[in-house]
C-alpha cells in the first residue's frame, strides 16, 4: 500500500531494445510458427536485457517494476501476434491458421445469445472504416489477416521452462537493482480463448480449458514471490466485438462466464499478490463504442484480486474517475489507475500526473492508489517517448505525495 508516498508501476509491456527485437526476429524466422527454440546465447542475452531494464525502472523511481514482458517474444516494433498469442508458445493443442479472430464469416448476436464477431466487423472499426483502412491515419490494421493459433486438440500447459526463465530473470534483476517487489503478467482465460477453436464443443468449454492450463503459470509466479498481473482486455473490449450492440445485461451475463473461469484459475491464491488489468484495447483507434466503466466496475470487483489496474489517462475514459464517488472500494483492495497514456506521443506534464493521482486519492484514499500507465508502452510509442513518460509518472507521484502527506 502507499503509506508515505504514492507507489508507482506500469501496465507490463515496455519497449524492447534493438538487440532483443533482432534476436527474436531471428528466432521467429527459424521457428515452426510460434514454437520458438531457446539457445544458451539467447537466454544470456535475455537475462542481461531484463536486468538492465529493471535497473532503469528503479533508477527512474518505479517502485514496483516488471520484466517488461521481455520473455514474450516480439520480432518487430509493433507485433500484434506476440502479445495475443505468447501463451500459446506455452501450451499444447494448437496449430497455426490464417484469420483466427480476423477471419471467417462475421457472427451476429441476438437478445440472450451474445456472440463475438470477427475483428474487422467490430463496431468501432466499422464506424471509422475510412480511418482504419487508411495507412496514413495511424490506426490502420493493414489488409492481410494475421496468422493466429487455433485449438485443434486438448489445451494443456507446457510452458514450465519459459515461466521459470521469466521468474529467474526478474528475481536476479530485482536483487541487482535493490527493488523489493516485482510483477509478471499472464493472460486471462477469457482473453486466451479469443482465437480459433476447432476442438472444443463450445466457447465456454474452451475458456475453462484455458483456465486450467493458465493456472499453472499463475501458481508458478505466486510461488516465486512475485506479483501476478492478470491481463484481460476481454472483459471490457469484447463489448465492441459484438454486433449488433447487445444490452448491458446480456453482455454482463456473457462476461460472467469469463470471470467465473478466471476465479476458478485463481482459487486459493493470495489476493494481495494478484492484480487485474482491465482495458478497452491498446490500439490507437477512436474507441467511441467502448462500454462505459460504470457498467463494468461492480463486475470487475468480483474478480479475486487485491488490486485493479485500469485505463484512466485515456481521453475516452479519463472522466470516469468519478465512478468511485458512487462505488465503494472493498476493504483491503487497491486501484492502479493509469495516469500516463499509451495512446499519445505527448508526454504528460508531472503536474497533470499529480492532479490525476490526487483525484483518485480524494475518492478512495491515497493509501489505496498506485500510479501506473494505461496499458503497456512497448510497441505503441517510441522508446524514447515511453521512458520520458515513465519519468513524468514518477515525478508526478512525487508531487502528489508531497501534497497528500
Amino acid at each position: 500500500m502507499s503509506t508515505k508516498h504514492i507507489r508507482t508501476t506500469h501496465a507490463g509491456s515496455l519497449p524492447r531494445t534493438d538487440e532483443l527485437v533482432a534476436a527474436n526476429r531471428a528466432r521467429r524466422e527459424a521457428a515452426d510458427g510460434f514454437r520458438l527454440d531457446t539457445t544458451t546465447e539467447y537466454s544470456e542475452l535475455l537475462a542481461g536485457q531484463v536486468e538492465a531494464l529493471v535497473r532503469r525502472q528503479v533508477d527512474l523511481g518505479i517502485t514496483t517494476p516488471g520484466d517488461g514482458e521481455y520473455g514474450k517474444a516480439m520480432s518487430s516494433a509493433v507485433d500484434y501476434g506476440a502479445w495475443w498469442s505468447y501463451s500459446f508458445q506455452r501450451v499444447s493443442g494448437l496449430e497455426l491458421a490464417e484469420g483466427g479472430p480476423f477471419g471467417g464469416e462475421p457472427a451476429r448476436s441476438t437478445p440472450g445469445n451474445v456472440q463475438l464477431t470477427t475483428f474487422p466487423d467490430r463496431r468501432d472499426w466499422t464506424k471509422f472504416a475510412d480511418a482504419y483502412g487508411d495507412p496514413r491515419s495511424g490506426v490502420s490494421v493493414g489488409d492481410e489477416a494475421p496468422v493466429f493459433p487455433t485449438a485443434t486438440g486438448p489445451v494443456t500447459y507446457t510452458g514450465h521452462d519459459a515461466i521459470a526463465s521469466d521468474i529467474a530473470n526478474l528475481k536476479v534483476a530485482l536483487s541487482a537493482s535493490g527493488a523489493d517487489n516485482g510483477f509478471i503478467t499472464s493472460l486471462s482465460p477469457g482473453s486466451a480463448s479469443r482465437i480459433g477453436n476447432e476442438y472444443y464443443k463450445s466457447e465456454e468449454e474452451f475458456i475453462w480449458a484455458c483456465a486450467d492450463a493458465m493456472r499453472e503459470e499463475y501458481q508458478a509466479i505466486i510461488d516465486a514471490g512475485m506479483i501476478l498481473q492478470i491481463d484481460d482486455p476481454s472483459i471490457a473490449e469484447n463489448w465492441d466485438q459484438i454486433n449488433p450492440e447487445p444490452t448491458v445485461e446480456d453482455y454482463l451475463a456473457f462476461t460472467r462466464i469469463r470471470i467465473e473461469a478466471l476465479n476458478h484459475a485463481l482459487r486459493g491464491l493470495p489476493q494481495d499478490r494478484i492484480r487485474f488489468h482491465l482495458c478497452w484495447g491498446s490500439w490507437h483507434g477512436p474507441h467511441t463504442t467502448d462500454l462505459e466503466f460504470k457498467y463494468l466496475v461492480e463486475t470487475m470487483l468480483t474478480i479475486d484480486a487485491g488490486s485493479y489496474s485500469l485505463e484512466a489517462a485515456n481521453v475516452r475514459h479519463e472522466h470516469e474517475w468519478r465512478v468511485w464517488e458512487d462505488v465503494t472500494l472493498p476493504d483491503g483492495k487497491q486501484i492502479v489507475p493509469g495516469v500516463i497514456s499509451h495512446a499519445t506521443n505527448v508526454v504528460e506534464h508531472p503536474e497533470l500526473v499529480a492532479d490525476r493521482i490526487e483525484r483518485f486519492s480524494s475518492v478512495v484514499g491515497p493509501e489505496n492508489v498506485i500510479a501506473s500507465t494505461d496499458c503497456g508502452l512497448g510497441g505503441r510509442i517510441h522508446p524514447q517517448i515511453a521512458w520520458a513518460k515513465l519519468e513524468s509518472l514518477t515525478k508526478g507521484a512525487e508531487l502528489a505525495s508531497a501534497r497528500l502527506w
